[in-house]
């Protein structure tokens, strides 16, 4: 009965890891090109009592045996890098990528990874994000700019208002083998990890990086009703746990009863 209250302890545990995910997510259904992450679970260390093909006293062997497990823990949270549903913006420094790919920003110095493409234009003529690091390669945009397009290949041009060509440059996209394996540093921006390997340079387009959309935003991929249903399985989960606990309790009340 002791056993199973701190079996069931591990279990409103996990829940909880379960229900702070899933808040997480649904605080961040309309955070631009958020990723869901979804909670992974593993069985805990079993108690032998007998062993499975143990031998019997008339010759034979066991069966099945008699383990007793010890409860649940969270193994993993991972973020989950499926394609968001695209938002229409027509600012032509909205960059959406279509398939996989990350844009490259220098953060202090530091190389980070983003597929937040809500661009603008800093005081210097730069293509900044909204916390004002730079996009990279650097591209500074010419002051008798008139219209600025992407390409779904990445080429970006600064046009005048006669049509002439003023700058050109070229916006490469990152992809990783493992991009779960990136570490998320909140303001939708990852940094590369043992885990994810290391970033590989390409053209949007070419093999299997995705494309660009000029003039729409990627916003997250949760789905809401989703994690409603997961975040109302996981609350019952929790009180069934928390039923286990109040039961071996009511067991070993009747326990000390007996003791007169």
């Amino acid at each position: 009965m002791i056993r199973a209250m701190w079996t069931s302890a591990t279990g409103m545990t996990a829940q909880e890891m379960m229900v702070n995910t899933i808040a997480n997510n649904l605080a961040n259904v309309n955070t631009t090109s958020f990723k869901k992450s979804r909670v992974d679970f593993e069985d805990l260390f079993y108690a032998t009592y007998s062993g499975k093909g143990a031998e019997t006293p008339a010759g034979g062997t066991v069966p099945v045996g008699i383990e007793v497990g010890l409860g649940v823990r969270p193994i993993s949270i991972q973020k989950i890098f499926s394609q968001g549903d695209y938002l229409k913006t027509d600012n032509n420094l909205d960059l959406a990528i279509e398939g996989n790919g990350f844009f490259l920003i220098d953060s202090d110095g530091e190389d980070v990874y983003t597929r937040d493409g809500a661009f603008k234009i800093d005081s210097e003529g730069y293509i900044v994000n909204s916390r004002g690091e730079r996009l990279q390669p650097e591209f500074n945009v010419p002051q008798d700019t008139a219209t600025i397009t992407v390409s779904k290949s990445g080429v970006i041009s600064c046009l005048a208002n006669n049509g002439d060509t003023l700058a050109t440059g070229n916006i490469p996209l990152y992809i990783f083998p493992n991009p779960a394996g990136l570490h998320s540093l909140g303001m939708n921006q990852y940094t590369v990890t043992p885990a994810s390997g290391d970033a590989v340079e390409g053209t949007p387009g070419t093999d299997n990086f995705g494309t660009i959309s000029s003039g729409f935003l990627e916003m997250s991929n949760v789905d809401a009703v989703t994690e409603m249903v997961n975040l109302i399985a996981a609350q019952r989960a929790y009180e069934l746990n928390s039923k286990a606990i109040t039961a071996s309790d009511e067991m070993l009340q009747t326990v000390n009863g007996l003791v007169r």
